[in-house]
């Protein structure tokens, strides 16, 4: 059951109550006050961001807001996009909610969000609907978060996704597209709250979209870092050469498709052989 007054928002989407729909400075990111409200406080205003990444600050939360996260592009692959947000870890005074065509689905409820734990969805799923939840005292009510476009990835579309063996297809195509591409050992595994932090050690760097790993100098080069992963993945150090692909999300690195390296040079070879492969890597 809908509150009564998110029931009233919605009516007021419908009558086109909304307020004076504004864009961004920069397009990317936005801060806001509920104060611009007063009088009007069940308003409902529209926000637009047209980058691949940003933030967003409401103070004093009133009434709603309606957040339309979109590329700067139009092009056919824009509509296969993921948004990932992660809120502060002091956001609160409101519930987020995911509106598409005035149908809601909740996403986060105040409580949740000072766990500041990443959340994705695809951006086919709707807006983003920050409804402020009524307080005696909103002085110190702040609803905040980043966010991130992303590509949906083979094994990668999810922060969360079991962590099942990716065919030799899959592998492929990852290492063509992934934020990070690097052949390494596992040396230590931190069991987290809600994940495992993985420390590697990585002897080639064949690719990171960001500075996730960095070196530790001298004649043998290598690379230090940590990947994030879920605790279902169940993996320990010393078990071998693997290659590890994955995005990067709020900077921080996230596996994707994770075999040895030795099977992946059989299935790399083998594509190579065929002209099935999507691009080149050096594996020399």
């Amino acid at each position: 059951m809908l509150s009564p007054f998110l029931a009233f928002l919605l009516s007021a989407l419908i009558l086109c109550r909304i307020a004076v729909s504004q864009y961004s400075s920069d397009q990317c990111s936005w801060r806001g006050s509920g104060l611009t409200h007063e009088g009007h406080a069940r308003d409902v205003e529209q926000v637009y961001l047209r980058c691949s990444q940003g933030s967003l600050e409401w103070i004093y939360p009133t009434g709603a807001i309606i957040v339309n996260l979109r590329p700067n592009t139009m092009s056919p692959a824009a509509a296969r996009l993921s948004v990932c947000i992660k809120p502060s870890a002091e956001s609160s005074g409101t519930n987020i909610y995911l509106d598409r065509s005035g149908k809601l689905r909740l996403l986060l409820r105040e409580e949740e969000q000072a766990g500041a734990r990443v959340h994705c969805f695809s951006i086919q799923e709707g807006a983003v609907f920050i409804e402020a939840v009524l307080h005696q005292d909103i002085s110190r009510r702040i609803t905040a978060f980043q966010y991130e476009l992303v590509a949906d990835l083979p094994r990668t579309n999810s922060l969360t996704a079991p962590c099942q063996p990716c065919s030799d297809a899959e592998v492929l195509l990852a290492v063509c597209t992934s934020d990070f591409v690097a052949q390494g050992s596992i040396v230590s595994v931190e069991q987290e709250e809600e994940r495992s932090s993985v420390t590697v050690s990585l002897s080639r760097l064949l690719r990171q979209k960001t500075r996730v790993f960095v070196s530790g100098g001298g004649r043998a080069k290598r690379w230090t870092g940590r990947v994030k992963m879920p605790h279902q993945c169940g993996v320990r150090p010393g078990e071998g050469d693997f290659l590890f692909t994955g995005t990067v999300r709020f900077g921080e690195a996230w596996l994707g498709c994770m075999p040895h390296y030795k099977d992946f040079l059989t299935a790399y070879r083998e594509a190579q052989r065929l002209g099935t492969n999507p691009c080149h890597v050096d594996t020399d």
